[in-house]
Order: structure tokens, then C-alpha cells, then sequence
């Protein structure tokens, strides 16, 4: 196999064809023109790219994460004194493999998908031993391995230019931002979850709690949720999950170290009208506990019953130091904190009572977090990494009890790290409980790999309704896309991002909180013992201190921060909503942020001269952020931002401008032509449907060996396009054709969505289509020195397939490639030692091996395209075959245009049988013009006379939502072609040469094959395979099942009384069973083979028997009932004597 890449040249030929491209006069306005908008655009995705986030988040992990995880268990102490071992710092390799000889090389993502291998790296620890408190041992220990994201700064691909990428076998478009675990493909989806460590305030759900506040506190590995209760009575109560009761809240605020009532009255608020109604909970909890022992004797009292108080008292303290709002601290100096975060969430519930504050919005966007792969793989990681801690440990204390002392390499297990994390990323399966975390990444063309990069998905129940957060929120705009959902249950729960958005990664909570005191914030508990009244500062949600000019606070912060001196991940706002106002300053991760133009004193900060050094290269996106010229807003910041949508709008009234309006829809949606033309739901549809068109999905499909895989033949870049298609790889990879599209009613043959295709187009080409399938095998080894053999197996194997099956192998027992196959016929020959060969040998008769080659799929048939032997690493043989199968375009196949019109081919017409225009065109596709005024798809109407306007003039046409060129243009430009204004012309019938009466609507329009296709799912049974229990007929095509007449059939057919087709069906031709029945009893007899006659189980051979017929569902019933103690009697009516046994 040649190793060239067989589509560099393709790629470079691509790229010298500059087809020009016609953008709308409208585009051409004052500065910033749209050409300008997006420029800005096409710099933020060449600096980062469409998986940025995906990256950025694990290699985050890599770099911070991992040694924060290391340094929260820092030391492994044993139970002997002097005895433990000290974790140090934590270094990642370079992904590679360790052959079955023990020689390692670099490994690199294709011969990791090509071997089955996992793209992993190696982890080492330095790891210290201490024998009596001295350092007796240190050495840098391999741990483990960790799965590499590919194109990430630890992958051995990152850094390379375009031609060595090609020379690696990779495809230069392919985004990364996935793994490789056993050779499959594999992305981590990010989750959508409410926002950790941030109080919710809300009603209350029961009669008896007026209001509630809720913090998901997430830290140190741990995860509980506090809740505040404000009862009927006006006792306020605290519960969390390690205490199984409710605590009033002073008795928790006297345990974490405020002893009198006024330091916890000051812990709350310093308003009379709240201090006030604290009155019945401080009452209520001074005939408990008046100070803080008694206090944590009352709590040690739930955790610790039974026990002595000091017993209780301990255990109370280790409680709240670990359990109770892990986020702020496991040590007793996060006390003060954690007393004051549960005064604020007392606060916030009074508040409510008080009619001051509404109940929070939990779908606002402010109030979400996004846990990226860097999240999810530290979670991971960090209950993986528990379990080796707890290994070391059981295995230093053996070998020390034995007077040992052992070397640090002999303690870890390097397999809990790999198989554990590896296991989690091929199953889905993650820490508590959550499936489907990571996918099969979807190959299906480029748009479906990006979109499966850039989805998101709530854990929000799919059973129950959720209708708002199923609900576009207006804070969506510009960081979800408004358009690409699916249909059904996951509806609003699945998401994707919008064009531009961001995810934030995190800024360090301590540095900012230093910031903020530098600036004049007065720490919570000085203000309120000094008097010092002013606006709340919360930081992450939480309340940190009081300043005097609220209002000079957050224009300092976004100063520093457009002046490029502190993050650009910090925002901040001034939140006034009612009696509510506080500042709020965000810096952690999981933020959803969108980029703006910065508008200052009426001016747009963006410069002619800015976007000329963008477009020489000499400056990037990230120059833009640090001059301040665009800045992020999250979900809290753009509460306090009036954004204009362009620049003809009066500037002194906004606080921003949009980048450009279009990109409020994400990398799919966006190849939607005149998407604002449509109808929203059509919109959906195609969002879902280009993620189903067959296209070119990577250009190194010739070297891949994918499951199974599709390839348009003559892929087209569409004529009529979108801005967002020339940035996300579309116009390189495209998925469809652009065909010559009338709307006629012509033969009846395109009712109902049907669509009629030119028969002769179909045979010079169009929307051909190859179908891939592997077939692999490898050769395993067994205990007791037996393994597979891949060969032609001999007559004498058992499950012998006869030798017309294996007559397409080659001596080594493999197909050679170019050889047509078809169902059942074997590609890899291979035989097998017996199933319980070793386990039962004195009971296996016989020893013959037996049949197990890999045989081609029932019902498809094809080309062997390609051939890889190979070896796994623990030096297995690997076979992998990949046959190719033509797909010619037939009737029932599925097509779509880009506007959700989805129809199957419901004829085939000879274009001499096919309508002509004066011209002497015929359509490829005729569509019928009913599938138009319902679904108000006018988007379709414009691309058809901007295609027809692209292809007379040679040019692209610019579509873009919102600027694309408009109808007036469009009509202008056909006049001036020669042709009508309205996109009609005069057709001629093909079968009479007659005129047709009416003008035909014709023009070009970008048509997308679908892979819903007739060959996949063509099913029909006569006999076949039946289930073993029940005897009934498989289910399913790819059981050679049958088709299910149901309950609902069955009273069809019923109500219609017809008796002998329903005898047929669920009988004769379903589970038919002769069964012996002893006519005295109604008990089943049983055959016995010495009288060679059915016997009664009860009345013996004295019993009369009779043969009946019934399905052997029903039998199996009557067993099953007799099992549960139940006697069903079977009474049988006039018996016709030769039913007699």
C-alpha cells in the first residue's frame, strides 16, 4: 500500500481555484463593513480553531490539574508511625507503544487506530519513602497511562505543519480534540450542569417551608448540596447530607466557631428589618446549645450516636471540616468562611420572605456551568487515583509487617491507572453513575465529526417535560446555537455551540479575591462591626466583602482587564434588579462567554488600522483581546451590556457591538443559504439532516479502516454559500451536489415528498456513493499453549462451511484485495481450539477445532478494497478487511436540500422522457411545488435563482444569513443574464414535445444524499432463525427476523373476523407446537422414550392423552405458572378420534 497521501494534490489544486465570489451590495456599507466583521471572525477560528475548547480544557488538565490532584493526597500515611511515602511532582510523556518484545517507540493516531492500541502516554511520579521519619527511597515510578486527546499539546501531532501531517496519514482539516482507545474514535461530550458553589435561591416545594436557598458545593473531590429551609414558624434550618436531620442554623453557625449571638447576627446581615426576623431561630437554638461545644456535640450526636462527647465532638469537627461545603476548605481555617456563606444564604432566603429578591432563574446562562473534558477527566482521575493511594498503602504495610522495606517501584500497580481510565473512556460509564460521557465519535462528514466536538448535554431526565429548560433563553443568543437541536425527547437538552463561543478554563479564587481587597473591597465581617455600609462584592457567588463606589469598582476591573493586566477570564457586573444590588466578580471555569466589540464613549474601539494588521498577519485575535478592542462577556456581564447589531445604529446609546449577527447560530446551522428566509422548524431539520449527508469525510479514508463508512463519490462545493462555510472546512469537505432542480407536478411519481430523478444523470454519476464495512479478526492465545490459526480451514473442522465458501482465500487464509464478495462468504479463514478445550477435557469427546472465519454480512455484497495485517502490542496477529460496496442511487433512497425538504426517490425518468427547457436543459431532480407554501421554505425559492445566477456567471454566491444576496439583486442579475426575473422559464413535455401549460420554477439548488438508504434496510423473511425460549421468530434485520403482527394487528384482524388468517399468522407461521395433554387432569405429559408414549404426570400410563396444537408461547406460560405453584388445567371439548395418542 502506497503510503503517499492520495489527496495532497487534490488539496493544493483545491486551493489555486479561486472562484470569485459575489457578495451583496449591502455588504459594502460603512466601516466596519462585513468583509471587516469577519475578518474577525476568520481570526478567531484560525488561532484556535472550531474544538478550542476541547483542547484548551485537557490541556489544562494535563498541566494543573493532574498536579492538584497529586497534591490534595500529598502523603500516603500507613498505620505505623514514621512509616509513609511523600507524592511529589507528576510528568507526562510522549504518547507511545511498548511492543510484546519490550521495545517502545513514538506512536502516532494512526497506527493506534490501524493496531487497535490506545493513543495513551505514560504518567511518572516521583515518590519519596520514609522509614521513621527519614527519606530511606526516591525514584521517579511509572504509574500508569493516560489517554492522549489528539492534536493537544502532549500528542506527538501537535506543533506539525501541513505536509508532515499528511505524511503521518493524517488529514490536515481533521479538528482533534478526540481520543483513541482500542483504535475507535472517542469524544468526551461536554456536560451542561447548574453552577457548582453558588447559592439558588427559590420557593419552597412543601406547605410547610416558605423559601429555600441550595449550594452544590463541589471540592477536594467531593460533592455535597446544602440547603437553607425557611419554615412556616420562621425557623431557618440547615440540612446536608451527612447529617441525616435538619439543624437550626445558629447551632451550625455556633459550631464553625461564631459563639455569641451578635457575631452570628453580623454573619447575616446588618439590616434591622433581617436581623429581625432571625429572632425565632436564635430562640429556638439557645434552649440546644449556647456554645460552640454543645453546638458540635449536637451535631456529633446525629453522626456519632451513642458515643462519649469527645467522641462526638471530634467526630463533628471532621464532618464539617470535610462534608459540609467542601469548596471553601477541608481545614479548620475555612470555618469563618463557611459560617458566612451559610449567612448569606440566610440572608438571601429573609430576603425572599421579605418580597426583596426573586427566585433565580436556573436556565439563565449565568447560573450554568459547562464541565469540559478537562472537568470530567480530573473527576476521573481523581477517584482512579484514590484507589492506587489505597493499593500502596495495603501494599506497604504488608511487606513492612513482614519487616520489609520496599522498593517504591514494586508498590504500584501501573494497570488500576490505565485499564480503570481506558475502561471509562470505551464504555461511557463515569464516576457516580452517569452514562454515554464518552460517544463514538460520528464520521459521518465533517460537519457531523465538529458538531459532535461542539455539542452539549444537560443530565436533565428525558422522561419528564422541563419545558423551560427545554426553552431558548434569550441569554443563549451568541453562545448556544438558536437552530441545531434535535427532535423528540432530547429536544433543548442537547445543544451545540454557537460560532463564537467560549468556554472558560479558570482563574485562580485566591489572586482575584487579593485583587479585589487591593481595590477597596472591605472584608464582609469588618464592614459590618465597623458600620461600613456599601454595595455587596460576591466572588464565584460568594460573598466576600462591601465597597463604598460599586460603580468604580467594576469600571477599574474592566479597565485592568482591557488594558490586558489582569485575565481576560474575569468578569464582572453590577447586578440591580429590585431591592436586589451587589457586584458580582466570575473567574471560575465551565463559563459559557461570548467576544464583543468594545464601544467607549460613543466610539467603536475597532480601527481601520486593526483589521489591515489582522489581515497581514502581523496581529492575531489575542492582540485584539490584550489592546481592548474585544472583550468576552459571560451570562452576569452582558446583563450590564446594551449591544448594538451594526454599526448604523447611533453608538452613544450601546456599551458594545456584535462581531457580526450570524454567528448567534453554530458551525452546522451556518451552511444554511438565506436560513432567515425559513420557517424555524425547516431550519432543524437541516441541522440534523447535514449531519446525515454523505460526503468526504476525511482524506485519508483510503488508510482508515473504520467500522463501517460512507464516501460521495463526486463531492461538490455548493455555488450559492454561506460566510460560515468558507471558515469550518465545508467548502473542503463538502457533502452533496449542486443538481438542476424544477418544481413540477410530473407523472405523479413525486406525491407526498417524493422526488423524481434524471435516470440518465444517475448513470454519469450522480450522488453514486461507496459504502465501507471491516471485517477483523485476531489470533488469540489461550492457556494450555492453544490458539487460533488463520488458514484455510480442512473438511474435518467442525461448523465446515463447504469449499465454495472459502474459495476466494489465499494460502495464509486471507482474501487478496480487489476480489468481489458477497453474503457469506468467508474473507479471513481462521479456526479456533474447542470452546471448553482444558476446562471439561475428559468430557469433550471430541477435540476437533472449529470454524470461526469472519464471513461477509448477510445480504451485502462488494469489492475488497484494502488488506492490513498487522500484530496488536501484546503481539497478537490482527486482520483487518475492508470491502467497498458501489451504492447506486435507487428508488427509496433519501435526499435532502439544505432548507429541511426531505423527500425518497420515488422514480427514475430517461432524460429522454424528461420535461426540456427551450434551451435544451433537463432537471436532474423534480420536486413538487407542493412541498413548498406549508413549510414556508422561501430559502429554497432564493438559492434556486442565486444558484442559477452562480452557475451563468461563473461566480460563488454569498447567502449568509442577514447579508446574503437579496431577491432585488438576485432578479436583476437573471434579467441581465437573459433570462426571466422570476426564476421561470417555458418546458416542454419530454414524452409529447408538447409545451407545458404553466412556466416551470427551475434553477440550481446544493442537493445532500442522505445515509438512509433502501440497501440498508431491505428486510424480507419467508423461514428462518427462532428464539431459543420461546421458538418464536427472531426480531430484526440483522437477525434475519420477521415482521411482528402485534396486539393491535391481531384485533384488527379480529374485528374483521377473519379467523384463519389470524390461525396462520400466530400460529402456523409463528410457533407452532404439538403438545400431549392428558384429557383426565389437563396436566402436560411428558414423552417417554422406553414405551415410546406420552405419559400423564399424574395418572401415569392409566391417563387418556391427546394431542393438541398450540404456540409454544402458550405452553411455555403454562410451564412458567406451574413453576410459580400455580396448576393450570387444560379442559379439552369433543375430541375428534385422531387426535387420540
Amino acid at each position: 500500500m502506497s503510503m503517499e497521501h492520495p489527496n495532497a494534490e487534490h488539496d493544493k489544486a483545491l486551493d489555486s481555484v479561486q472562484i470569485p465570489i459575489l457578495r451583496s451590495k449591502r455588504a459594502r456599507g460603512e466601516f466596519p463593513t462585513s468583509d471587516d466583521r469577519w475578518a474577525l471572525v476568520e481570526a478567531f477560528i484560525r488561532e484556535g480553531g472550531l474544538v478550542k475548547h476541547q483542547l484548551d480544557s485537557f490541556n489544562d488538565f494535563v498541566e494543573k490539574r493532574l498536579q492538584e490532584i497529586i497534591n490534595e493526597n500529598s502523603v500516603i500515611e500507613t498505620e505505623n508511625k514514621g512509616l509513609y511515602i511523600r507524592l511529589d511532582k507528576i510528568e507526562v510523556g510522549k504518547p507511545r507503544v511498548r511492543e510484546a518484545d519490550a521495545s517502545e517507540h513514538l506512536l502516532y493516531p494512526m497506527e493506534a487506530r490501524l493496531r487497535n492500541l490506545t493513543y495513551a502516554a505514560p504518567l511518572y511520579l516521583t515518590m519519596a519513602l520514609y522509614v521513621n521519619d527519614e527519606e530511606v527511597d526516591r525514584q521517579r515510578v511509572y504509574i500508569g497511562d493516560l489517554p492522549i486527546m489528539v492534536r493537544s499539546r502532549y500528542c506527538n501531532l501537535y506543533g506539525l505543519k501541513r505536509q508532515e501531517l499528511i505524511s503521518k496519514l493524517e488529514d490536515p482539516e481533521d479538528p482533534g480534540g478526540y481520543f483513541i482507545i482500542n483504535g475507535s474514535e472517542r469524544v468526551i461530550v461536554s456536560q451542561e450542569d447548574l453552577a457548582p458553589n453558588k447559592p439558588f435561591y427559590d420557593k419552597g416545594d412543601k406547605a410547610s417551608i416558605t423559601h429555600t436557598a441550595k449550594v452544590i458545593s463541589i471540592g477536594a473531590g467531593f460533592k455535597t448540596t446544602v440547603t437553607v429551609e425557611r419554615h412556616k414558624d420562621g425557623i431557618i434550618y440547615v440540612i446536608f447530607p451527612v447529617v441525616a436531620t435538619r439543624i437550626p442554623f445558629p447551632i451550625i453557625m455556633r459550631a464553625l466557631g461564631l459563639e455569641t449571638d451578635e457575631d452570628i447576627v453580623l454573619a447575616v446581615s446588618d439590616d434591622p428589618d433581617i436581623q429581625n426576623e432571625l429572632l425565632p431561630s436564635l430562640q429556638f437554638s439557645i434552649q440546644i446549645a449556647s456554645t460552640v461545644d454543645d453546638a458540635l456535640d449536637f451535631i456529633g450526636s446525629k453522626v456519632a450516636i451513642g458515643q462519649p462527647r469527645e467522641v462526638r465532638i471530634e467526630r463533628a469537627r471532621q464532618t464539617l471540616d470535610k462534608y459540609f461545603l467542601p469548596h471553601l476548605g477541608t481545614t479548620e481555617d475555612a470555618r469563618l468562611k463557611k459560617a458566612l456563606m451559610v449567612g448569606q444564604m440566610v440572608k438571601g432566603v429573609i430576603e425572599m420572605y421579605l418580597g426583596r429578591r426573586e427566585p433565580d432563574d436556573k436556565d439563565h446562562t449565568a447560573n450554568k456551568r459547562v464541565r469540559l473534558v478537562g472537568d470530567l477527566m480530573a473527576q476521573l482521575f481523581r477517584a482512579v487515583f484514590r484507589q492506587v493511594i489505597q493499593d500502596v498503602r495495603q501494599q506497604l504495610e504488608k511487606h513492612y509487617s513482614r519487616g520489609k522495606v520496599p522498593s517504591l517501584v514494586t508498590l504500584v500497580r501501573a494497570d488500576i491507572i490505565t485499564e480503570r481510565i481506558r475502561h471509562a473512556l470505551a464504555t461511557g460509564n463515569w464516576i457516580g453513575g452517569r452514562t454515554g460521557v464518552s460517544q463514538m465519535l460520528d464520521r459521518t462528514n465533517l460537519l457531523s465529526t465538529l458538531s459532535h466536538l461542539r455539542r452539549v448535554v444537560s443530565n436533565l431526565s428525558r422522561a419528564q417535560p422541563h419545558f423551560e429548560a427545554r426553552d431558548l433563553h434569550p441569554t443563549q443568543w451568541g453562545r448556544l446555537c438558536a437552530i441545531e437541536t434535535p427532535e423528540g425527547q432530547n429536544c433543548g437538552l442537547v445543544k451545540n455551540l454557537a460560532l463564537l463561543s467560549t468556554i472558560t478554563v479558570g482563574v485562580d479564587e485566591n489572586e482575584v479575591e487579593k485583587l479585589l481587597y487591593d481595590l477597596g473591597v472591605v472584608p464582609i465581617l469588618t464592614a459590618r462591626k465597623e458600620g461600613i455600609k456599601g454595595t455587596e462584592v460576591y466572588l464565584n457567588g460568594r460573598l466576600v466583602g462591601i465597597h463604598t463606589e460599586p460603580d468604580k469598582l467594576v469600571t477599574t476591573i474592566r479597565d485592568l482587564r482591557r488594558r490586558g493586566q489582569i485575565s481576560h477570564e474575569i468578569n464582572v457586573a453590577r447586578i440591580r434588579r429590585g431591592a436586589l444590588d451587589e457586584v458580582r466578580v466570575n473567574c471560575d471555569g465551565g463559563r459559557l462567554r461570548r467576544p464583543v466589540l468594545i464601544i467607549e464613549n460613543g466610539e467603536l474601539k475597532l480601527k481601520p488600522e486593526h483589521i489591515k494588521k489582522l489581515s497581514s498577519g502581523e496581529w492575531s485575535w489575542s492582540d485584539l483581546i490584550s489592546n481592548g478592542i474585544v472583550e468576552y462577556l459571560d451570562g452576569d456581564e452582558e446583563e450590564n451590556a446594551l449591544v448594538a447589531i451594526n454599526p448604523e445604529e447611533d453608538m452613544s446609546k450601546y456599551t458594545h457591538m456584535e462581531i457580526i449577527p450570524s454567528v448567534m447560530i453554530g458551525a452546522v446551522a451556518s451552511i444554511i443559504p438565506y436560513a432567515e428566509h425559513n420557517q424555524s422548524p425547516r431550519n432543524i431539520y437541516e441541522a440534523a439532516m447535514a449531519k446525515q449527508s454523505l460526503g468526504f469525510p476525511a482524506a485519508n479514508y483510503r488508510f482508515r479502516m473504520d467500522s463501517r463508512g460512507h464516501l460521495l463519490i463526486y463531492p461538490e462545493r455548493p455555488l450559492v454559500i454561506t460566510r460560515g462555510m468558507e471558515l469550518n472546512g465545508y467548502l473542503r469537505r463538502p457533502a452533496g451536489q449542486n443538481a438542476i432542480v424544477a418544481l413540477l407536478t410530473y407523472t405523479g411519481y413525486n406525491m407526498e415528498d417524493a422526488v423524481i430523478l434524471n435516470k440518465s444523470a444517475i448513470e454519469r454519476g450522480m450522488y453514486r456513493s461507496v459504502f465501507y464495512r471491516t471485517y477483523e479478526t485476531e489470533q488469540m492465545r489461550y492457556p494450555g499453549g492453544e490458539e487460533d490459526r488463520i488458514e484455510i480451514p480442512s473438511a474435518e473442522v467442525r461448523g465446515y462451511k463447504g469449499p465454495e465458501s472459502y474459495a476466494h482465500l489465499d494460502e495464509d487464509g486471507i482474501v487478496s484485495p480487489e476480489v468481489f464478495v458477497s453474503g457469506g462468504e468467508v474473507l479471513i479463514g481462521k479456526t479456533s481450539p474447542p470452546r471448553f478445550y482444558g476446562v471439561y477435557t475428559e468430557t469433550v469427546v471430541s477435540s476437533a477445532r472449529r470454524d470461526s472465519s469472519i464471513t461477509v454480512r448477510r445480504g451485502e455484497k462488494g469489492i475488497v478494497d484494502n488488506v492490513v495485517i498487522t500484530e496488536t502490542n501484546e503481539g497478537y496477529k490482527l486482520v483487518k478487511v475492508k470491502v467497498r460496496e458501489l451504492r447506486i442511487p435507487e428508488l427509496g433512497d433519501k435526499f435532502a436540500s439544505r432548507h429541511g425538504q426531505k423527500g425518497v426517490m420515488g422514480m427514475m425518468i430517461p432524460m429522454v422522457d424528461m420535461p426540456f427547457t427551450e434551451d435544451g436543459i433537463t432537471p436532474d431532480i423534480i420536486v413538487n411545488p407542493h412541498a413548498l407554501p406549508s413549510r414556508m421554505t422561501v430559502g429554497q425559492l432564493l438559492e434556486s435563482m442565486a444558484g442559477k445566477v452562480a452557475a451563468l456567471r461563473g461566480v460563488m454566491i454569498d447567502a449568509t444569513p442577514f447579508e446574503g444576496v437579496n431577491e432585488e439583486e438576485l432578479r436583476d442579475l437573471l434579467i441581465r443574464s437573459g433570462f426571466r426575473w422570476d426564476g421561470k422559464e417555458v418546458m416542454y413535455s419530454g414524452l409529447t414535445g408538447r409545451k407545458l401549460e404553466a412556466d416551470v420554477f427551475i434553477g440550481v439548488v446544493y442537493y445532500q444524499k442522505l445515509h438512509h438508504m433502501v440497501a440498508d434496510k431491505i428486510h424480507a423473511r419467508a423461514r428462518g432463525p427462532v428464539q431459543i425460549l420461546t421458538r418464536q421468530p427472531t426480531e430484526g434485520r440483522s437477525r434475519e427476523g420477521g415482521l411482528r403482527l402485534g396486539e393491535m394487528e391481531r384485533d384488527v384482524l379480529i374485528a374483521h373476523g377473519a379467523a384463519a388468517l389470524l390461525r396462520e399468522r400466530l400460529v402456523e407461521s409463528s410457533d407452532k407446537y404439538t403438545m400431549y395433554v392428558c384429557e383426565d387432569c389437563g396436566m402436560i405429559a411428558w414423552y417417554d422414550t422406553n414405551k415410546g408414549k406420552p405419559v400423564c404426570p399424574i395418572h401415569g400410563d392409566k391417563g387418556r392423552i391427546a394431542r393438541v396444537t398450540v404456540p409454544y408461547a402458550f405452553k411455555l406460560l403454562l410451564q412458567e405458572l406451574m413453576s410459580l405453584g400455580i396448576y393450570p388445567r387444560i379442559e379439552l371439548g369433543d375430541l375428534i378420534e385422531e387426535r387420540r395418542a
